[in-house]
């Protein structure tokens, strides 16, 4: 980007699609009103919103925000359905790098949602049974009637949810091995790059772009690159977030740093 965006205005569009705020506080309160807006809909109508949610750094904010939300605001959780995007396998839903710990510490141990509404992939089940929990896994979305709406952060791979370059746009939740470039983004959390799993459940391509809503959040200079493939590049199965570029359903949200190569 030529200039940097005056931090006076909420945000800076490039296309219809395409926010960019001058930093992540500001980009990860927009996308926790769009959820508690959502949720606040569907409590009126007595509806359930059935969230597909992400894990890592970038979400981190909005769940801050949707829990001060909770504490401050009173808004309830009480008729959200959430499916989580990915886990580690094997993954013992104890330990500190797993994403049933993530969405503990940092959403669900605060807020009122009812715990059997909350759906993590399993990274404790034997090779034999992952396929069958992975067909039951996207039967239960449909049960739901879908996902309302898709938060999603992007990896340097160029990856949502664990679904890695490779991964075929009519791809559903299955058993997946990572890429280098994640697990070597993993090495921190992990304690070391010998540590980090090389394998992970992930809900698939497909699965995510039938979401009635799809958000894609960058923040941070280390996602400039991908972001500038990922809404520019050619469609590919390289780079899968290239294949949200044929939603009319998607958002990318972004901050300056983010955002600093895009046109």
């Amino acid at each position: 980007m030529s200039k940097s965006i005056n931090t006076t205005v909420d945000y800076f569009n490039i296309g219809e699609s395409i926010k960019v705020y001058a930093d992540k506080d500001s980009a990860s309160k927009y996308v926790a009103d769009r959820i508690a807006n959502l949720i606040a809909t569907k409590q009126v109508k007595g509806e359930r919103a059935i969230l597909g949610l992400a894990t890592g750094s970038t979400p981190k904010g909005v769940y801050k925000e949707l829990v001060r939300l909770h504490k401050d605001e009173g808004l309830s959780f009480a008729n959200v359905v959430t499916f989580n995007l990915d886990e580690y396998y094997p993954m013992h839903p104890i330990e500190d790098q797993s994403y049933v710990s993530f969405m503990k510490a940092n959403l669900f141990d605060h807020i009122d949602v009812v715990k059997s509404n909350i759906h993590i992939p399993d990274g404790t089940l034997s090779l034999e049974a992952i396929e069958a929990f992975c067909q039951s896994y996207e039967q239960k979305i449909k049960d739901f009637g879908g996902l309302d709406l898709q938060l999603l952060g992007i990896g340097r791979s160029g990856h949502i949810g664990f679904n890695e370059p490779g991964s075929d746009h009519r791809s559903m939740t299955r058993l997946v091995s990572l890429d280098e470039i994640t697990r070597l983004d993993a090495v921190d959390d992990f304690k070391g790059y010998d540590k980090v799993p090389t394998q992970a459940i992930t809900m698939g391509i497909k699965t995510i772009i039938e979401a009635k809503q799809v958000i894609l959040m960058a923040l941070t200079q280390r996602k400039a690159q991908i972001m500038h493939r990922a809404i520019y590049g050619e469609v590919s199965k390289e780079v899968p977030a290239t294949f949200l570029q044929k939603l009319t359903h998607v958002e990318y949200i972004l901050d300056n740093q983010a955002a600093e190569l895009l046109k």
